[in-house]
C-alpha cells in the first residue's frame, strides 16, 4: 500500500467499525499499525450533502465604476466579477437555439385557444368531451349494429376457439418472461384480433378496401361559445377505408336531438385541464394525409392504454379521449368535405367508431357528426352511443390462485364472454355487409 493511502487510512480510523483490522504492512506497506477496516458504518457517521450556497447579492451604486479582475486575465480576491456579453455565433446551431418571447412570436394571439391532447385528462370525463363536442350521449351500442355479428355467414369458424387462442397467444405464449406486461400483451391481443376478422375477407370484399395506419398527426379546429378549441396529436391505430361508414340514425333521429339539453357540470369550468396556449395557428384541420391519399375516410379508431405512468389515464377519462378524437376525426374529414364554415345541419352525417382496451376491458364507441355548428348549447347534437366496461374475460393466470389450500383461480383462461368479440366483429364489419 502506497504510504499517502496508508496515512490517510490513519486519519480515518476513528470513524470506522473496530470489529474488523486489516495489517496495511501485509499488502507492502511501511507500517505495521493496525488498520481499521469498517463494513458498515452507522446511519450518524454518513455523510451530509453540504446545503447549497447562496447567491450573493449584487449591489449597483449608481455613479460609481465597479472593479473587476478582467484585465488580469484571473481571478483577485476582493474584485468583482467580470460580466462579459454572450458569444452569438455567427452560424446557426439548433441545440442552442434560443426562441423568442412568446408576444414577439409572429404566431401570437391576444385570444387564448384550448388544446386537446392525446395527454390530457379532464376532470369530468364523458360529460366534459360531451360538452365540448356538444354531442347527445346514449349508452349502448344501436342494435341494428350489433346484429351484423350475429348471423353464420359473419361469423368465423370455429369463432369461440380461436379468439380463446388469440388471448392465450397474447397472454401466455408470446414472452419469455413469467408473465408479460399489460402493455405488451394488449397490443398482441388487439392485433390477433383484427388478423381474425380481416379472414373473413374472401366472403366480405369491402374489407380489402381498408388499411391500417398509425402515428399520424391530427388537428381540427371549432368554436364552443366564445371560446376557441383545438384538438391535436396523435392517437391510436386508425383503420382507414376508400368508403365511408353509413349514417347509424336517420335524418328524423337528427333532428330530434335539437330538443336534447346537454348535462352540466356546473360549476366546473369546461375549459379545465385542457392546454391554454396563445401561439397557435387558427383554422387548422388536417386529417394526416395528404389530399390524393386512396384511404380517406377514417373508420375506426384502436386505443391502447398508455405504457407511461406518468400519464395513465382512469377509465373515465379514457373514455373521454376516445370521444374527443374520435369526434376530431370525423370534424377535421367533414372540413375537408363541407368547408371550414358551419354547417347546421351535414348533407351526409360523418360517422367514426373506436374500440379501445387495456388486454381484458372493451370499451366501444360509434361517433356520427351532425352539424358544424357548435358554437351555442342549442340546435341539432352530434350523436355518440358507447358501451363502457366490458370484459372478454375473466382471468388469465400462468399460476393459480389458491389461498388457504384452496384453488380460487385456477391456472389458463377462465371466463371467456363471447358476446364481446361478437361486438368488436360488428363493429369491424359496419359498412361491410
Amino acid at each position: 500500500m502506497f504510504p499517502e493511502a496508508t496515512r490517510c487510512l490513519k486519519a480515518s480510523a476513528p470513524l470506522f467499525s473496530k470489529n474488523v483490522f486489516l495489517n496495511a504492512s501485509a499488502h507492502g506497506g511501511s507500517s505495521s499499525l493496525p488498520l481499521r477496516r469498517s463494513l458498515g458504518v452507522s446511519h450518524c457517521l454518513a455523510a451530509k450533502v453540504a446545503p447549497p450556497k447562496k447567491p450573493r447579492e449584487k449591489v449597483e451604486i449608481p455613479g460609481l465604476e465597479v472593479v473587476t479582475y478582467g484585465d488580469r486575465m484571473h481571478y483577485v480576491p476582493g474584485l468583482a466579477k467580470p460580466v462579459y456579453p454572450s458569444w452569438e455565433r455567427s452560424y446557426k446551431d439548433p441545440r442552442f437555439y434560443k426562441s423568442p418571447p412568446a408576444q414577439e412570436m409572429a404566431l401570437y394571439k391576444d385570444k387564448p385557444c384550448y388544446v386537446f391532447n392525446q395527454r390530457t385528462s379532464v376532470l369530468e370525463g364523458v360529460r366534459q368531451a360531451a360538452w365540448l363536442t356538444k354531442t347527445s350521449v346514449m349508452h349502448g351500442l344501436p342494435p341494428h349494429l350489433v346484429s351484423l355479428s350475429a348471423t353464420a355467414e359473419n361469423q368465423l369458424p370455429n369463432q369461440d376457439e380461436r379468439v380463446q387462442d388469440a388471448i392465450k397467444h397474447a397472454r401466455f405464449w408470446d414472452t419469455t418472461e413469467p408473465r408479460p406486461r399489460k402493455e405488451k400483451y394488449s397490443n398482441t391481443l388487439l392485433l390477433n384480433l383484427l388478423h381474425l376478422c380481416a379472414t373473413l375477407q374472401p366472403t366480405h370484399p369491402a374489407v380489402g378496401r381498408r388499411i391500417l395506419a398509425e402515428n399520424y398527426s391530427l388537428a381540427a379546429t371549432w368554436t364552443r361559445g366564445e371560446d376557441l378549441f383545438q384538438i391535436r396529436g396523435q392517437n391510436g391505430l386508425l383503420h382507414c377505408s376508400m368508403d365511408p361508414l353509413p349514417r347509424v340514425c336517420e335524418e328524423k333521429e337528427v333532428l330530434e336531438t335539437s330538443d336534447q339539453v346537454l348535462e352540466s357540470f356546473y360549476p366546473v369550468s369546461p375549459t379545465i385541464d385542457l392546454q391554454q396556449v396563445n401561439v397557435y395557428k387558427e383554422d387548422v384541420n388536417c386529417t394526416g394525409f395528404r389530399g390524393d391519399y386512396p384511404y380517406p375516410h377514417a373508420h375506426t379508431l384502436y386505443f391502447l392504454e398508455t405504457p407511461d405512468p406518468n400519464f395513465k389515464l382512469r377509465p373515465e377519462q379514457f373514455r373521454a379521449k376516445m370521444i374527443m378524437f374520435t369526434f376530431g376525426n370525423a370534424l377535421a374529414r367533414a372540413h375537408k368535405l363541407y368547408g371550414t364554415q358551419p354547417q347546421t345541419l351535414l348533407e351526409r352525417p360523418v360517422t367514426v367508431q373506436a374500440v379501445g382496451t387495456n388486454g381484458r376491458i372493451f370499451q366501444f364507441l360509434v361517433f356520427q357528426l351532425n352539424t358544424t355548428d357548435l358554437s351555442g348549447d342549442d340546435g341539432l347534437k352530434n350523436q355518440v352511443w358507447l358501451d363502457e366496461d366490458v370484459e372478454l374475460y375473466d382471468f388469465a393466470k400462468v399460476r393459480p390462485l389458491i389461498k388457504r389450500k384452496e384453488v380460487k383461480v385456477p391456472a389458463g383462461l377462465t371466463g371467456y364472454k363471447p358476446e364481446t368479440f361478437s361486438k368488436f366483429l360488428a363493429l369491424y364489419l359496419h359498412g361491410a355487409v
